[in-house]
């Protein structure tokens, strides 16, 4: 079996992790992948952006990215995929290499190994490919867009650019051995509380405080458990107000609140049940604090489905044929189901059956960051094998 070249993987990782790109700022990490496709003579027709970014909530400065190589030989067609975008505390990242294990050498800033590991995963196979001329089946190398603010390059991407692949491969977050067959879904939505604004010495009794109406409905969600890690019976999930904006001074009674909250369950139903008890809660909020007069606030919501749950059959050939990959290069392979939502979340909505693989990344999204040596290597072996030669 072809063996990609480790020390020139270490580099590129290096690299991307380097480059700032937060979502909806990836432009500089899409024009390195192309141009480093480029520079190994992979020709221009074969390397494609769509328009993501122009539909996004967040308008960004580039689409996703996608090469296609013609099969050298015969096959299903086979997706790499990764996303590009780190959180933003990884902005400004120095990775330095130390006791195996690379970290950002800024105590204030993250690695980014988070997704950069699993963007230069995908690299360098397509690279690695390109430099030995290895025989390969047609392949699809897709860089995502906006992952970590609701998947939302995963969402909207051009899927008339992927081929129609038959085995699909994303690289995130873990281990190298452990595959995530399974994902939840995750509601987000914004609430927005009106009050009645007053002077808050001179006339406090006339106004209704949206602060006071927001806090009312979280404290209740609280007390009856649809708050953070819910439980119900058989049923679980998870909700979150992670945002709150309101007032613009102490001697004004504020009648405008604006929340952004979440609600996450393997199931369907019981997530809708938890939206609906955050809307009761607000609802219920609104009519119980009045002024003198009687007069009450009100709220609205707006909010969308950020990605649906799925679980993959266990003979899913992508799964399957990853397990064997794994086995080949001497570690054991785990199947995990997740809480959070990854791009294969989508990947699947669209019919397409995606097993998702980690790269040696640890503790992701906070200052502690760190991508395992091995693990990242042994990733990277692992997606040479996948793209080449692993039968189904």
């Amino acid at each position: 079996m072809a063996e990609p070249n480790l020390r020139k993987a270490l580099s590129l990782v290096t690299k991307m992790m380097a480059i700032p790109g937060k979502s909806g700022k990836e432009g500089r990490v899409a024009r390195f992948i192309k141009d480093r496709l480029r520079e190994e003579s992979v020709p221009s027709a074969y390397i494609h952006s769509d328009a993501a970014h122009r539909r996004t909530p967040v308008q960004g400065d580039s689409g996703n990215v996608f090469c296609k190589l013609p099969g050298k030989r015969r096959g299903p067609r086979r997706l790499l995929m990764a996303h590009m975008d780190t959180v933003p505390i990884c902005v400004g990242s120095k990775p330095v290499r130390r006791r195996g294990m690379m970290v950002s050498a800024d105590s204030g800033r993250g690695l980014g190994a988070d997704d950069r590991a699993g963007a230069a995963v995908v690299l360098h196979t397509a690279l690695e490919i390109v430099r030995q001329r290895i025989p390969h089946p047609p392949l699809t190398f897709c860089w995502t867009v906006q992952e970590e603010i609701g998947l939302h390059g995963a969402r909207l991407l051009n899927h008339g650019l992927l081929g129609r692949p038959k085995l699909a491969y994303n690289w995130d977050g873990g281990a190298p051995d452990k595959l995530t067959i399974g994902a939840t879904g995750g509601y987000r939505t914004r609430i927005i509380v009106h009050g009645i604004a007053s002077h808050a010495g001179g006339a406090p009794e006339m106004g209704v405080s949206a602060i006071a109406v927001a806090a009312l409905a979280i404290s209740n969600l609280v007390a009856r458990g649809w708050h953070g890690d819910i439980h119900k019976g058989n049923h679980h999930g998870t909700s979150n107000v992670g945002y709150i904006y309101g007032g613009e001074a102490s001697n004004v009674v504020t009648d405008y609140v604006e929340l952004k909250a979440e609600a996450r369950s393997h199931d369907p139903e019981f997530r809708r049940r938890i939206l609906k008890e955050i809307e009761s809660a607000f609802y219920t909020a609104s009519k119980q604090i009045k002024n003198v007069a009687g007069e009450c606030g009100y709220v609205e919501f707006d909010g969308r489905l950020d990605y649906e749950s799925f679980r993959l059959s266990p003979d899913d050939p992508s799964t399957i044929t990853a397990e064997q990959a794994i086995r080949d290069i001497g570690r054991t392979p785990t199947r995990s189901v997740c809480n959070g939502g990854v791009d294969a979340n989508w990947m699947m909505a669209r019919g397409i059956p995606t097993v998702t693989l980690g790269c040696g990344q640890l503790n992701q999204h906070t200052l502690s960051e760190a991508l395992d040596i091995t693990g990242f290597r042994d990733a990277c072996r692992i997606a040479l094998r996948l793209a080449t030669e692993v039968n189904t």
